[in-house]
């Protein structure tokens, strides 16, 4: 077996030194197109610096840039010397590119290019706190288009520096101007010092941050709220202010204001003007900055940040103990008075004497006040005054008589005391007496040593999981302060609040198996009281059954569950999930151990719009929600979808029923009967009668029958009384959370009657009974004839019914049949593919059978050389990006451009960028993000590319189907064919009207034949004089086809392996029955034995000659020569369309028709069968089942993201979701409309209605009807938007409608999976451009459309060149003057 192997794959290497690295001999770099390649697929390779092989000892670069950096205000001039730069074609150059914001022309030198930076307000801001922007510096070829070799390049900004340390020393060459506090670049105009950076190359005696002025670090500065103190400060360099300029100040930041005082300099040596600060937050310090300023607002480098720490001592000393603790241990000078006032100041604000020692001591809460007789407890003791440090306090505190020792680390000075109990033996109260310096304080409560017993616990299981809340029961079991419980070594957290003397409360942890006789154990600050086997583990509950599972959006229908181990379980819940969506819980009753019953939840706002939206007029789409439970903690019952996959566990939520008020104007219902009737909607939905309650006042009424709009129920014997005396009684339906006030109810009275209006009322009845039998006789005879008819009728439908499904299978089947040999013969002969070129042409110039680009332009010869040298100025110009975004802009303003000049103009631009597809996709993006910016901005941002009103978007369609022509030929484009061939098969098993187009197999309903047609299939041999050697070629035909449709099904059958433009026309030829020895007849459409009927000719049919079958056929050509399928057919492109249907315009004023007299309103006349039009839908139906299966194939194929998808396609759909980010769209069904109408709606639509642009084959009108269906099918399936269905809907959503959902799913898949993929970068996008541009040829003719371009450009030659005047950027590349040189060059 021999097997094809690409022996070279260059694209994988990115870089020249993976590319040279690889050793591989096919293999070089392709230098101005930056790219690996072999060297037939790289320009100019012959040059040896165009194209480096293998075996080459370096690739092109940068060795040097220089300068390197620039000021950003400055234009510079670079000098780039580059290793191995190739040399340029004629007519093209280099440019250097700085990031994506600024290029310039670039001059070759003897060593590389230099260029300058002119364009300097292109530049980006620098980002905050950043002194430069660092951008990329790279060469580009205009000649490629592409930057091949890149380094850096720096712009800086001396000016970003705010102080002279920073300033100086910057990486950049900045100066420091002192007196105009100032950093700059150009030191030359500063006044008098400077302080020059310590990176300029300038030789200066004050160089470096060390010549700054600036404050040097000082001590801590703490200033006393309100009392006026003077601060000095050090500094050094400090400048001397010029004549005119302020001299220095002292500003202190304190929020919300800044205080400025005035400061004198001596020398290094600054004094801030004595002030009283002061501050107005409720707190006992702030911290705040401290700025020197000088000429009103040069600020003096501060490098250490000087701070000034404010206070208050009556804040920060509350009481005489804290304030002692201040002057003790804190910097803060307080000290507290002893006079009347009592309180804490500063030193020098205390006029009458501080004191050394606090007189008494306050005790404000102690506790806990018991503790176990280990001891260990912790006792927090708060109060006031006591202690002003640690050491007055460690032997300050006893407990019932027994120490008490404090720990320093959680002893706050004056305010808390936090001790730890001693053991003693017994238990035993006493008081708690903190002494301090002599003076002696006792808590007003006593302290209990305690001895702590657990006795019970309730209730004695749970389940393994935990969670369970139990009850452990005992004496003293709050003493101490840190109290634990376990169960089984697993802690059971206890619930604080519910701590008391003789109970605890805690919900038990989890086990990893059920356990029994469980050890329970609670400690008391460490100590332990242990209560053996008291507590059993259980396994978890399980749900087997839940029961029912539907109901109301109000939730509080009665659910059953079954299961086991429910009893475990306190307090069980139930709640339901959809999605991330999660409702309220309701509380389940136990009934035993399997069996518990809950009410309901109410469904979620977001599931009842969901079953909002879907009420018909009918009925109700369910919508579905996962239901769980609540069992203390066993998660598995709140997950019964993955626990319980068995249990059905989907609870389905519908409408709530609704109770109609009674219709009474006054609502007071008059009772007749003993049966109450109630009218509602939805009554049944989710309701039994025994879950129903009707209330009379305060008597039930027995609910006899609930239908769906009708509740009955039977009232009590005697008139219920009412809520109030002498008030009737409410009628009220309660039905789970829902309660309807009906109305109020009256008995009717009735009233005695004499024995006359007795007896006439008897009369009268047997009067009526007679009739009524009489009625009954007449209305069952005719109910027994109706009965007859109806069953009639019935088997009809019912033969109607199975003649329908025996066609649809039976055409299944033959259709298998056919479309499997026609797969045998595409392995052996192929798919007719058109060529690339025809290709392109069809989808660029649809409909058009000849264009200018096709040919050489048309002019005299001593013209040519002008309009070619002119041409090539011109396409120079659209090669230039500012030019070609002008130009198209331009065009499109103006109103005489209309919707044909767009698609003509982007399929000209096509055409001249066909071999720089990487250029048109850099225009296309530019023009595609403008189209987003109008898009989004206007009311609706979805209709963005839904018609083609601009050039992009006719681009975009152009684009995308020369980028997908290779992905049609190795993928997509197989099951195309087949449902083309599928749907012509099937279409021509059944008759088809030559005059109409109308047939029995349709897709369209426009294009049904809705007659009762029943042909008979003859299968011809068809006869080729002079070819013995070849088989017999058998022809399946109808005996109601016309001559023309016998003669196309035999070419069909003959030339099968031929491409239809290869073909004779079928207008060349006769078909000739051959019969019997001599008898040679020629069978036409129209002849003189064609029958006529009242003004109407029929088209001849092979019944019409009474063909036999098996008989024996020729096409015979103009010369009367036999037709071979050996021959030699050179035919063209234009052959004739055989589909068309015929014109009915024939002589002496008759009109044609083949099958169906067609009238002049369009419609079918009466035909030979009295039956009803609509009756033949069903053929829309048979149809659509039998090409299924090649609908879903070509839908899968083109939806498939797993499949090698050209990179164009992810390319795109990322721009568009980049767009939507940028523009902050977050509407996702935008994006989604967007991605539909850009590929399926611009490329795959158009190609599935024109399989002709793709394959060389013929479209008939029956056929493009079909294939319309399809198309409009996938556009629904491509739609956010949910499509209503009713009776009046089109019959073709009404044939797809259960298909369009799951197509849906499949778009909605194909998009996130293309999301989810790599991003394409562009040197991906690049490459492939590049790619497709070397590897299918076109022979259209450049400069053809370049003059058809330039025609616009004469046209609206004003309105260009006023636009390109207008932008600066056209200017200074001098755009408007080349233009007007392209005229004079054609005219010269």
């Amino acid at each position: 077996m021999v097997k094809k192997v690409k022996i070279e794959d260059c694209a994988n290497y990115i870089s020249c030194g993976d590319c040279l690295g690889a050793r591989d001999p096919f293999c070089g770099w392709c230098s101005l197109e930056n790219r690996c390649s072999v060297k037939s697929k790289c320009l100019s390779s012959d040059d040896p610096l165009r194209w480096l092989p293998f075996d080459s000892n370096k690739c092109i670069n940068i060795t040097d840039v220089s300068p390197r950096q620039t000021p950003r205000q400055v234009e510079a001039k670079i000098q780039l010397t580059v290793d191995q730069l190739p040399p340029l074609t004629t007519g093209y150059v280099y440019s250097c590119v700085f990031g994506n914001v600024m290029t310039t022309v670039a001059m070759t030198t003897s060593n590389g290019v230099s260029c300058d930076t002119a364009q300097i307000s292109m530049l980006p801001k620098s980002m905050p706190g950043k002194d430069h922007i660092t951008l990329t510096l790279g060469i580009r070829s205009s000649e490629s288009s592409t930057v091949f070799v890149e380094d850096t390049f720096t712009f800086f900004d001396c000016s970003a520096h705010t102080s002279c340390t920073t300033c100086v020393s910057s990486q950049w060459e900045c100066d420091w101007c002192v007196y105009s506090n100032l950093c700059t670049h150009n030191s030359s105009t500063c006044l008098q010092t400077v302080v020059t950076g310590e990176n300029n190359p300038v030789t200066s005696s004050t160089k470096g941050a060390s010549f700054c002025p600036r404050l040097l670090n000082t001590t801590s500065i703490f200033l006393p709220d309100g009392v006026s103190q003077e601060i000095t400060l050090t500094g050094v360099h400090l400048p001397m202010p010029m004549p005119g300029q302020d001299g220095y100040m002292c500003v202190i930041d304190i929020s919300p204001t800044a205080v400025q005082v005035p400061a004198t300099r001596v020398n290094n040596i600054i004094k801030c003007q004595a002030h009283a600060y002061s501050y107005t937050a409720s707190q006992g310090s702030l911290q705040a900055r401290l700025r020197v300023i000088w000429n009103g607002g040069y600020m003096l480098d501060d490098p250490m940040v000087t701070n000034v720490t404010l206070y208050k001592c009556a804040m920060l000393g509350s009481d005489c103990g804290s304030c002692l603790g201040l002057s003790r241990n804190t910097p803060y000078q307080c000290v507290w008075c002893g006079d009347t006032s009592k309180q804490c100041k500063y030193t020098k604000s205390c006029t009458s004497g501080s004191v050394q020692a606090c007189s008494s001591i306050t005790i404000n809460k102690v506790s806990p006040l018991s503790g176990p007789i280990e001891g260990g407890t912790s006792v927090t003791i708060d109060g006031s005054n006591l202690g002003s440090e640690y050491s007055e306090v460690m032997d300050a505190v006893t407990i019932a008589g027994m120490p008490c020792r404090p720990n320093a680390t959680l002893y706050i000075v004056s305010k808390r005391i936090v001790c730890q109990t001693d053991s003693v033996s017994a238990v035993k109260t006493g008081p708690v007496i903190v002494t301090i310096n002599g003076i002696t304080q006792q808590w007003t409560q006593e302290f209990s040593y305690k001895d702590p017993t657990v006795m019970s616990i309730i209730p004695s299981y749970g389940p393994k999981s935990g969670g369970s809340r139990v009850t452990i029961h005992g004496r003293s079991l709050n003493a101490g302060n840190d109290i634990q419980a376990y169960i089984g070594g697993v802690i059971c957290q206890i619930d604080r609040s519910q701590l008391t003397e003789n109970t605890t409360v805690c919900s038990t942890g989890a086990m990893s198996m059920p356990t029994t006789d469980t050890e329970v154990k609670m400690t008391f600050d460490l100590h332990p009281r242990v209560l053996p086997g008291a507590f059993n583990y259980t396994a978890d509950p399980t749900i087997t059954r839940i029961t029912p599972l539907k109901s109301f959006i109000s939730g509080g229908r009665q659910i059953t569950v079954q299961g086991t181990n429910f009893n475990v379980i306190q307090a069980p819940k139930m709640f339901i999930m959809k999605g991330s969506l999660r409702s309220n819980s309701t509380v389940c009753n136990i009934q035993n151990s399997s069996i518990m019953t809950c009410q309901s939840p109410v469904a979620p706002v977001e599931i009842k719009a969901v079953v909002n939206r879907s009420l018909s007029k009918r009925a109700l789409s369910p919508t579905e929600a996962s239901v769980g439970f609540i069992m203390d903690n066993v998660m598995s019952v709140q997950n019964l979808t993955y626990y319980f996959p068995n249990v059905l566990s989907s609870l389905v939520y519908v409408m709530d029923p609704v109770y109609f008020k009674f219709k009474e104007k006054d609502g007071i219902h008059i009772q007749k009967g003993d049966n109450l009737v109630i009218e509602g909607r939805n009554l049944n939905l989710a309701s039994e009668s025994d879950e129903v309650l009707v209330m009379i006042g305060q008597e039930g009424c027995s609910i006899t029958s609930l239908a769906e709009t009708q509740l009955v129920c039977r009232t009590p014997a005697t008139q219920p009384a009412g809520s109030k005396e002498n008030e009737l009684p409410w009628v009220i339906v309660s039905v789970g959370n829902l309660k309807y006030d009906i109305g109020q109810l009256q008995y009717e009275v009735e009233e005695g009657l004499s024995p006359a209006v007795i007896g006439v009322i008897a009369a009268v009845a047997a009067v009526l009974i007679i009739i009524i039998i009489i009625i009954l006789v007449i209305h069952r005879r005719k109910t027994v004839i109706a009965k007859r008819e109806y069953k009639h009728m019935q088997i009809q439908l019912d033969t109607l019914e199975s003649n329908v499904r025996n066609e649809c299978k039976q055409a299944f089947a033959e259709l298998q049949t056919d479309m499997s040999d026609l797969t045998n013969d595409l392995v052996a002969t192929g798919i007719p593919f058109w060529d690339y070129h025809s290709y392109a042409f069809k989808v660029l110039f649809p409909g058009v059978q000849d264009h200018p680009v096709l040919h050489e332009p048309n002019a005299y010869d001593s013209q040519q050389v002008n309009i070619e040298q002119g041409m090539k100025c011109f396409e120079q110009l659209l090669n230039n990006k500012v030019f070609l975004l002008h130009f198209i802009r331009t065009l499109e303003a103006q109103k005489t451009f209309n919707i044909r000049d767009k698609v003509n103009v982007a399929s000209l631009l096509i055409i001249v960028f066909i071999k720089k597809m990487d250029y048109a996709t850099e225009i296309l993006r530019y023009l595609l993000e403008e189209l987003v910016e109008k898009s989004v901005s206007s009311k609706h941002p979805k209709l963005m590319l839904r018609r083609t009103e601009s050039v992009v978007e006719k681009m975009l369609t152009n684009w995308l189907s020369l980028n997908l022509y290779g992905y049609l030929k190795s993928s997509a484009g197989n099951s195309l064919f087949l449902l083309y061939k599928s749907i012509k098969l099937q279409v021509e098993k059944g008759p088809v009207d030559a005059v109409t187009a109308d047939a029995r197999y349709s897709l369209s309903e426009e294009r049904l034949l809705r007659e009762k047609i029943e042909p008979v299939t003859l299968t011809i041999n068809i006869v080729q004089d002079g070819d013995s050697d070849n088989d017999t070629v058998q022809c399946k035909v109808l005996d109601c086809d016309s001559i023309t449709q016998v003669k196309e099904k035999m070419l069909d059958a003959l030339y099968k392996h031929i491409p239809f433009s290869n073909r004779p026309s079928v207008k060349d030829l006769e078909l000739e029955w051959r019969h019997g020895r001599s008898g040679h007849l020629t069978l036409q459409d129209e002849d003189v034995t064609s029958n006529t009927d009242e003004g109407w000719l029929r088209i001849n049919t092979l019944s019409h000659y009474k063909v036999p079958d098996a008989a024996n056929m020729a096409l015979i050509d103009s010369f009367n020569n036999t037709l071979k399928t050996n021959g030699d057919f050179n035919t063209t492109l234009s052959s004739i369309n055989s589909g068309t249907p015929m014109i009915t315009d024939v002589e002496n004023g008759s009109r044609q028709y083949h099958l169906v007299k067609q009238q002049d309103d369009g419609q079918q006349r009466e035909g030979r069968h009295n039956m009803i039009s609509e009756i033949f839908l069903t053929r829309l139906l048979s149809t659509k089942g039998t090409l299924q299966n090649f609908i879903d194939n070509v839908f899968q194929t083109i939806l498939d993201a797993q499949s090698p998808l050209p990179v164009s396609i992810k390319y795109i759909f990322d721009f568009l979701d980049e767009s939507a980010t940028r523009h902050g769209i977050t509407d996702s069904e935008v994006v989604h409309t967007w991605k539909s109408n850009s590929l399926p709606l611009r490329f795959w639509v158009n190609i599935i209605k024109n399989p002709d642009f793709v394959f060389d084959v013929n479209k008939s009108h029956i056929v493009d009807s079909c294939l319309s269906v399809i198309a409009q099918t996938f556009m629904d399936s491509c739609s956010t938007s949910e499509h209503r269905l009713g009776k009046d809907s089109p019959s073709n959503k009404l044939l797809f409608a259960r298909d369009i959902p799951k197509y849906k799913k499949w778009v909605e898949k194909f998009y996130s999976d293309i999301s989810a993929m790599d991003a394409i970068s562009d040197q991906d996008i690049t490459i492939a451009m590049n790619d497709l541009s070397r590897n299918y040829e076109s022979h259209f003719n450049k400069t053809s459309a370049l003059l058809e371009l330039y025609q616009y450009a004469t046209k609206y030659n004003a309105e260009v060149l006023e636009e390109l005047e207008d932008s600066p950027e056209a200017r200074s590349q001098r755009l408007p003057s080349k233009l007007e040189e392209v005229a004079d060059t054609i005219t010269a």
